[in-house]
């Protein structure tokens, strides 16, 4: 019979080569959670053989038990392979990370390698990601009187659950851990979740070109993450482009950008973000796109190419997608990534450093109107450069004529002197009237 080494089996010569095979099985422990190792059987897959007392088979126990940390319980045993004499040692544990000689390893093929320092981090957190996950944590600070009990109606209504009392509500969704509140209930119903975590925010804004270099408009917005997600759409709807199509004797409107698509992209923000990190989730209107960018990477070891060719998913937020998964705002089967390809095949994501993931959707009106007419990106006034500091003012204007010209420049981002020159030139041209007084009134745009 001949053996081949694997990923869970290693074959040694003899039991001079005990220390390497120790190395072995710890790389296969950190693995597999089992190693199994020979003595007396070639590399090649040839037994040997190799001579064996009782005394040979203590020791190579006692080494194994000695050498591993945290403590295994190697069995060991002689058996006859090709009618000659080799030992056999398994090992099993999950009490990963394992160490041999005070180094962790990792199993590659059939090679052990050194775990890098991410390896290490990452095998510790695997195994304590249950205990470790951000939503299933008490809130210290936390009471069942900062919990808005019209939020869990909603919610449960929306569920198709009945509703008593706030305390039963919470034990029915699983959001008490030894009579206190945890963070997933806080961020989901609290009165104010920005009062215990400054991240329950969304921050929108809208550039007038390719980069961040003029800003249009820029919103922050708390709240409970239902509302984040409903105000990001809101949002994302009010500074893209909507088309339309006629369907029997009515008008639908079409974004640019196919709502159920970004809507997907938002939802799986909020759901999936790693919240230890500070940051909020982000939305960025560009003329030639739109991103939606939350902090933390994929979780679990999974690689854009993962999401976008095998469709799996792994929740980072385990108790915070079982509710979105109740509410219907996400499937239990993970088919976001699916869905959004789906209705916008070109969606790009993006991993960017260490800490945060970006879908980025094309804007198909940055080129051309989605009814084919001519260009009516936000931001862009027709046959003018939308970067311009007066064109930029103009879109502001006609969205909203009664901005004062210290909040334009705030909008936009220069100063206001910067700001006033560019009126006067506007009034002097005929194209920004003022209406009523400086407190009061308003602009009026025309020559367009």
């Amino acid at each position: 019979m001949q053996w081949i080494e694997s990923e869970t089996l290693e074959l040694k010569k003899s039991t001079s080569e005990l220390k390497a095979g120790i190395v072995s099985l710890v790389a296969m422990l950190n693995k597999h959670h089992r190693g199994e190792l020979w003595f007396g059987i070639r590399y090649d897959g040839t037994a040997v053989g190799q001579s064996i007392s009782d005394a040979s088979l203590r020791e190579v126990g006692k080494s194994i038990g000695d050498h591993i940390e945290p403590k295994v319980y190697p069995s060991v045993e002689k058996v006859m392979m090709d009618g000659k004499p080799c030992i056999r040692a398994l090992v099993e544990g999950k009490d990963v990370p394992y160490y041999a000689y005070g180094r962790a390893y990792i199993r590659v093929g059939d090679e052990d390698r050194q775990v890098s320092a991410r390896e290490l981090e990452n095998i510790i957190l695997e195994k304590n990601r249950e205990r470790l996950r951000w939503d299933m944590e008490i809130c210290a600070q936390a009471t069942q009187d900062d919990i808005s009990s019209a939020k869990l109606k909603r919610f449960l209504k929306a569920c198709g659950l009945k509703y008593d009392t706030a305390q039963n509500a919470l034990d029915k969704l699983n959001l008490i851990k030894k009579h206190k509140i945890l963070n997933a209930a806080v961020l989901c119903f609290a009165k104010k979740p920005e009062k215990f975590f400054a991240n329950a925010k969304l921050r929108c804004a809208t550039f007038g070109t390719n980069d961040t270099t003029v800003t249009l408009d820029m919103k922050d917005i708390v709240g409970d993450v239902f509302t984040l997600i409903e105000k990001a759409e809101e949002y994302i709807l009010e500074h893209i482009n909507i088309g339309m199509r006629v369907e029997g004797l009515r008008r639908v409107d079409v974004p640019e950008i196919d709502r159920e698509a970004f809507r997907e992209a938002v939802i799986n923000s909020f759901c999936h973000r790693d919240y230890r990190e500070y940051d909020s989730v982000n939305i960025a209107v560009f003329k030639d796109r739109l991103e939606i960018r939350n902090p933390g990477l994929l979780y679990g070891g999974l690689t854009v190419s993962d999401i976008r060719e095998k469709m799996v998913s792994l929740r980072r937020n385990e108790l915070l997608a079982e509710l979105f998964q109740r509410s219907h705002l996400i499937e239990k089967w993970g088919r976001g990534i699916k869905l959004i390809l789906a209705r916008e095949p070109a969606t790009e994501f993006e991993e960017v450093g260490s800490m945060l993931f970006v879908a980025r959707f094309r804007r198909k009106g940055s080129q051309k109107g989605i009814d084919g007419k001519a260009d009516v990106t936000p931001g862009k006034t027709p046959g003018k450069t939308p970067g311009k500091t007066p064109d930029a003012i103009l879109w502001l204007l006609k969205e909203k004529p009664v901005l004062s010209i210290p909040e334009l420049a705030e909008k936009i981002n220069k100063s206001v002197s910067a700001v006033e020159r560019a009126v006067r030139k506007l009034r002097q041209a005929g194209r920004l009237k003022r209406v009523g007084p400086a407190k009061g009134g308003h602009w009026e745009i025309s020559g367009d």
